[in-house]
């Protein structure tokens, strides 16, 4: 799905209709009932009115995208869930894999305007019993956000008072944030940034895309350090991948646009550690050749085993290549990209995870009448993979299928309109 941004400039004149209403030229998009009362009120003009009505619908609208974690304390077992609801990210647990949940307890303490679609969930870790949380906060202007971030030190009980991550603050876009964390206190970040876009227009300048950018923390997410340009020229709203390294080193993989010969836009995806040299040509992760001139919406997914191999899955439209696609790399060799999924059933969003020599795959297919969630396996790090296989399938809205770890196994979490949020474990060899 190509990314409309008509649609966004509608959501965004109402976004500036709102913050009108508040009183701020810089506003957040208010939330609270008493904003939402107030909106039909600024403006006379019936087609603004309509715009701000169908963003108030949006705001309404629940949320299917949640994120979840599996603490990983001595005890362990206990699953956490956040979620967004009437301009609030909500944390809560559940003892009993997903079937009950505890009272939810508020993160942001403010409503705010949360984006959380599928490419732009809220993010959540759990490291040592400190609870991380991660979110993108709309602004008023068409595509633009800013990096969330809080902790909880007491068990989910409270949270700590949100950290706009990204130290600048133009109503620009900082989206599409991906989180890791460990249990010696690094906290880390990267998320797609126009910054640098929004400073060569200013100066007459060509510049293609996003860049990804990165902020750490080294006390445990009390502090951020100042942000880090990691790459320029990334896709503008495919998700961003993060994981560690076998020395605890951050590694992103993210859509990039890089050039051809004939000065067409090439998507293709592009690794790059945190301490590779800012701006340098990235390590290309696929080889595609997707000739596209606008954003897919469709990021790849990211694990890295003991070994330090990389494992990779990603989406492509290129022609004759149309699909998902699974590659392993080992240092600085690549293996071969195998493809995965129905072709004829629009595969797409795909989740990977590592845990010893096992790797599984989760993707969701579309028949054109019933969504379906697919899992597949390897047990010898990717080298032959069994066959897949449906988990689930639902005729109504769903959000894309997440992996995890907890409780000594694999599981596979996916929350659809029909039946809330379901866990499933994953065969072990």
């Amino acid at each position: 799905m190509i990314f409309d941004r008509n649609f966004f400039a509608a959501l965004a004149a109402a976004t500036l209709v709102l913050a009108a209403a508040s009183g701020a030229a810089h506003a957040e998009v208010p939330t609270s009932p008493a904003a939402k009362a107030a909106a039909p009120a600024v403006s006379h003009d019936a087609a603004a009115h309509d715009r701000a009505k169908s963003w108030q619908a949006i705001l309404a609208k629940p949320s299917l995208a949640v994120a979840v974690a599996f603490d990983d304390s001595a005890a362990g077992g206990r699953l956490w869930r956040v979620a967004a609801k009437d301009g609030f990210l909500l944390a809560s647990h559940s003892d009993d894999l997903g079937h009950s949940f505890s009272a939810p307890v508020r993160i942001n303490p403010e409503p705010e305007a949360i984006l959380g679609d599928g490419e732009n969930r809220p993010k959540l870790l759990v490291r040592q019993g400190v609870l991380h949380v991660s979110w993108t906060r709309g602004l008023a202007g068409p595509m633009t956000g800013d990096i969330r971030y809080s902790r909880s030190v007491d068990g989910g009980k409270s949270f700590s008072a949100p950290l706009t991550v990204n130290d600048n603050r133009d109503v620009i876009s900082h989206r599409f944030e991906a989180l890791v964390a460990d249990a010696q206190g690094r906290v880390a970040l990267a998320w797609l940034d126009k910054r640098d876009l929004q400073t060569a227009q200013q100066a007459g300048q060509p510049y293609t895309g996003a860049a990804v950018y990165v902020a750490e923390s080294r006390d445990g997410g009390k502090t951020f350090a100042a942000n880090r340009k990691l790459a320029d020229h990334s896709c503008e709203c495919c998700r961003v991948a993060l994981a560690q390294d076998a020395d605890g080193m951050p590694v992103a993989l993210w859509r990039h646009v890089f050039a051809s010969p004939d000065h067409t836009q090439i998507r293709d995806f592009a690794i790059a550690r945190f301490d590779d040299a800012a701006c340098a040509v990235p390590s290309r992760a696929s080889e595609d050749g997707w000739q596209l001139n606008g954003c897919p919406h469709h990021g790849g997914d990211l694990a890295i085993d003991a070994q330090g191999s990389r494992h990779l899955a990603w989406f492509t439209g290129a022609a004759g290549k149309a699909g998902l696609w699974y590659r392993r790399i080992d240092g600085a060799q690549a293996r071969p990209a195998m493809s995965f999924g129905d072709a004829e059933r629009q595969p797409g969003h795909a989740a990977i995870f590592v845990h010893g020599d096992s790797v599984h795959l989760a993707w969701q297919e579309y028949d054109g009448k019933a969504l379906r969630i697919r899992v597949m396996s390897s047990h010898d790090r990717g080298e032959r993979w069994g066959q897949p296989a449906t988990q689930a399938s639902t005729a109504h809205g769903a959000d894309y299928p997440q992996l995890l770890g907890g409780r000594g196994k694999v599981w596979l979490a996916w929350n659809s309109a029909d039946e809330g949020l379901r866990l499933w474990p994953l065969d072990a060899p």
